[in-house]
């Protein structure tokens, strides 16, 4: 189910990845993590913060 994969805001994708909060909207504004914006609102897949540190391991 879609809402399985959601994590709301920068905090829950913090949480969820185990980086910072400003190191997630550092990583948005580079284009690294790919958000969904409602509004005000941020919305990330945990499976693409999980592809995005995957490509990034493989890269580093």
């Amino acid at each position: 189910m879609l809402s399985e994969d959601l994590v709301m805001g920068a905090k829950g994708a913090a949480d969820y990845s185990g980086l910072t909060q400003r190191q997630v909207y550092h990583m948005v504004e580079r284009g690294v993590l790919p958000v969904i914006r409602k509004g005000r609102a941020m919305f990330f897949r945990k499976s693409e913060l999980e592809a995005a540190f995957r490509s990034d391991a493989a890269n580093g």
